[in-house]
């Protein structure tokens, strides 16, 4: 299909000559002689891009651009004015037009600009189809009481620019939580930097944290931007702050109450603009008493605090994420999506998870990858999720089915034997491959 271009002016002459040049282009061309017009016109065939006048009877220009851009806010719309009327084309650009034409209108500027419209348009849609796949990525998963509770603090909180301070036990997922705050907040599009406060060395801390300039000491071949500017109008994540060290604890303090900052080697001050989100999984509360945590720095990390359940206080989620982790592998691997029986979800929900989320995780991708068939059922299950396991006991009973081959019964207990051992090694393969002496290879085939 080509793309269709609608024509909005009150003289005849303008739309019969672009319509004459932009159909001999490949365009669909449509025409309105009014602001009334064009808006129904859009409503009705839904166009990839408008060329509207700005002097027209009635409904002028600007008043229809403003009207087109209440109920369609990504069609580009290229202003077509007159000599004199710059000014109000500058107006209407910062209303929300894509450009604007002046008259007498240069057929290769219309090509252009129309063509320059369409991909804007085109990188625009795909920004939003992938802002939309990473918040379907990052969404907190569930429909229990906890899970809705804590949705509804991250929608309320993520418009405005105040800190955050996420709690919650490892694997909880405050990163996703995170994520999800910095996706509906006023700065998506923005970078989202994360500081992993437990492991950044005190030796290259400065430098990591506000950058350096070439020269300013013996490794510094070049520039570098350090966490803060690459922050810059995005958001800030300083993940597991309980675990940062006092001295630095004060390094960020004083950057975060001045909002100012110096590369290493340079004389420039810089400002910071970003939306700051900590977490820890640790009692901050606590870490002050013990003289582990600054207090100032805690009330400044803390104006909205937002705590993550466990999940041994969700437990009504765990079938909706195992579904969701084990559509998200068969997408990655191509492979058809596995199940998973009654009888093993019931397992699963009855474990107290110390893990959390992320111990579900690892578990579903584990089971995904060592059971060869669709679905995945309560034998399935290694220890400690399977309370019905026991070890493996070869009677006559069971040998009795191979009769005289000696063979069958060999390859039967040694499937059964490597089934255990890598059950009791958590599904590492190269772990019990050494622990057995052998390889992962002859783990995979015989089990």
């Amino acid at each position: 299909m080509y793309p269709a271009v609608l024509i909005v002016d009150d003289e005849v002459s303008i739309i019969d000559s672009l319509e004459g040049i932009l159909s001999d282009d490949g365009f669909e061309v449509m025409h309105a002689f009014n602001g009334y017009e064009a808006l129904k016109m859009i409503e009705k065939q839904s166009p990839d891009i408008v060329l509207l006048d700005i002097w027209m009877p009635g409904m002028d220009g600007i008043e229809t651009l403003k009207e087109i851009k209440k109920t369609s806010p990504h069609l580009p719309v290229v202003m077509i004015t007159g000599h004199g009327t710059i000014e109000s084309a500058v107006d209407a650009t910062k209303s929300g037009a894509y450009d604007f034409l002046e008259k007498p209108l240069s057929i290769d500027k219309i090509m252009v600009t129309i063509n320059n419209a369409l991909n804007f348009r085109k990188l625009e849609e795909e920004n939003i189809y992938l802002r939309k796949k990473s918040i379907e990525k990052n969404s907190i998963t569930g429909a229990s009481p906890a899970v809705q509770k804590l949705y509804g603090e991250v929608m309320n909180s993520a418009p405005s620019d105040a800190s955050i301070l996420i709690t919650g036990e490892n694997g909880t997922g405050k990163e996703m939580v995170a994520r999800t705050i910095h996706q509906f907040s006023l700065r998506p599009e923005q970078p989202f930097i994360i500081i992993n406060c437990a492991a950044i060395p005190e030796k290259t801390l400065d430098s990591e944290l506000f950058g350096h300039e070439k020269g300013a000491f013996k490794e510094a071949r070049s520039k570098n931007k350090g966490k803060f500017e690459l922050a810059s109008e995005g958001t800030l994540f300083l993940d597991e702050i309980g675990d940062m060290n006092i001295k630095t604890q004060a390094k960020i303090l004083r950057t975060l109450e001045s909002k100012t900052f110096q590369r290493i080697g340079g004389g420039r001050t810089l400002h910071m603009d970003f939306r700051l989100i900590a977490s820890s999984n640790k009692d901050l509360e606590k870490e002050i008493k013990a003289g582990n945590f600054r207090q100032d720095l805690y009330f400044r990390l803390n104006v909205i605090p937002i705590h993550v359940p466990p999940l041994r206080d969700r437990k009504e989620d765990i079938p909706q994420l195992v579904d969701t982790f084990l559509d998200n592998l068969s997408k990655q691997s191509s492979e058809n999506k596995k199940t998973i029986s009654e009888n093993a979800l019931e397992l699963l929900t009855a474990y107290e998870w110390p893990g959390n989320v992320r111990e579900l995780k690892n578990l579903v991708e584990r089971l995904a990858i060592m059971v060869k068939q669709d679905m995945i059922d309560i034998a399935d299950m290694p220890q400690p999720y399977n309370t019905e396991y026991k070890p493996i006991q070869i009677t006559g009973k069971d040998l009795s089915i191979y009769e005289d081959n000696l063979n069958q019964a060999k390859k039967h207990f040694e499937a059964q034997f490597i089934k255990q051992k890598l059950s009791e090694e958590g599904g590492d393969l190269k772990s019990t491959a050494k622990k057995l002496g052998t390889s992962v290879k002859h783990i995979k085939k015989n089990i």
